[in-house]
């Protein structure tokens, strides 16, 4: 299987890259709304997203994350709101804010019958690169994304992980400043997603600015330097995923003591140290308390220990970006419905 490789090139055609200054941002939005029909899809988001590194956006079902991204990539117009990508509005110049993103939905966009080396030598001829340079494009990104193998082959018989590496490379034949993702890993294996994660990372490390819509709460732990989470078409939290999961609140202590019979006086002990209530599980050995943080929970197993109370178990749970969905919308993260095939953007 075909390895990511961190080196995704810079050739472009005839007139260049489009650049930006680093010190305009790479997003920035203001009361974005859209609707469809009756249907308020996004009802005013705010974003500001730095140039480099990776955004995240999250949001349980409905909230408004692919149509965000669409509107961000001025394939659909805003009704309501403004949008610049490095500058360029994308309602009154949409030609310049597609120049410079490179957009990839959860919806396949290449040529199930062409091969993989056909699908980038067609894009890159259509986007201006000569016949010599587009080969030299084709090659250089297929070798990025570990394709090389399968330059021939048909992408209808790619793999879920190959065919996402696929849509990926397209989207960058000429390599964007910004890289929108619609849940690039929807379905895949975890082999396949740690493939793709290792070309979020490449883009990364070459400059581009990515924002990333996901489901997937470790994915977004894992890559995003800051996260907005949607809800309802609006933006009600953004942080980095460390900031997020502290306001969500304390951890939990779990604790299971070795002889069951002195529970009771663990329980007793637990309460007046920490200060809070503690909880007598199913299990006749285990209690739970919430906790403000680690040094409470130490000072409390240390009193335990103190107290000749021994213990068969103990740890300290962190609250997860689930935690933080939840506590913010009630909801869990899951994809969006489908809106329809999404057009490749470059």
């Amino acid at each position: 299987m075909g390895q990511v490789t961190a080196h995704l090139g810079d050739t472009v055609p005839a007139g260049g890259r489009a650049g930006g200054s680093g010190d305009v941002p790479a997003v920035e939005a203001m009361g974005l709304a859209k609707r469809f029909g009756s249907t308020t899809a996004v009802a005013g988001v705010d974003l500001l997203v730095p140039q480099g590194g990776v955004h995240g956006l999250l949001g349980p079902d409905g909230a408004g994350r692919t149509t965000t991204l669409r509107m961000l990539a001025a394939v659909v117009p805003p009704d309501g709101g403004w949008a610049r990508v490095l500058g360029h509005d994308v309602a009154r110049e949409p030609g310049a804010v597609r120049a410079r993103v490179g957009l990839t939905g959860r919806f396949a966009s290449l040529d199930e019958e062409l091969t993989g080396a056909e699908n980038l030598l067609l894009l890159a001829r259509l986007l201006g690169y000569s016949r010599a340079a587009a080969r030299r494009r084709t090659d250089q990104l297929l070798s990025a994304f570990g394709l090389t193998g399968a330059a021939g082959t048909r992408v209808g018989r790619y793999s879920g992980g190959m065919r996402r590496r696929a849509d990926i490379a397209a989207s960058i034949v000429v390599r964007p400043d910004v890289v929108l993702l619609d849940e690039p890993t929807a379905g895949l294996d975890p082999c396949s997603r740690n493939q793709v994660w290792d070309v979020v990372r490449a883009l990364v490390r070459g400059g581009t600015t990515v924002l990333l819509s996901t489901g997937h709460l470790d994915e977004a732990d894992l890559l995003a330097d800051r996260v907005s989470v949607l809800d309802a078409g609006r933006v009600v939290a953004e942080g980095s995923p460390a900031q997020l999961k502290a306001s969500v609140g304390p951890g939990t202590l779990h604790v299971r003591v070795r002889e069951r019979e002195r529970r009771a006086e663990a329980r007793e002990l637990l309460e007046r140290v920490l200060g809070v209530p503690v909880e007598a599980d199913a299990d006749l050995t285990a209690l739970t308390a919430r906790v403000p943080g680690s040094a409470p929970a130490t000072r409390a197993l240390a009193a335990l220990g103190d107290a000749g109370i021994d213990l068969a178990q103990f740890s300290l749970d962190r609250p997860g970006l689930d935690e933080v969905l939840l506590a913010l919308t009630g909801r869990p993260a899951a994809d969006e419905p489908p809106l329809g095939p999404w057009p490749a953007v470059r």
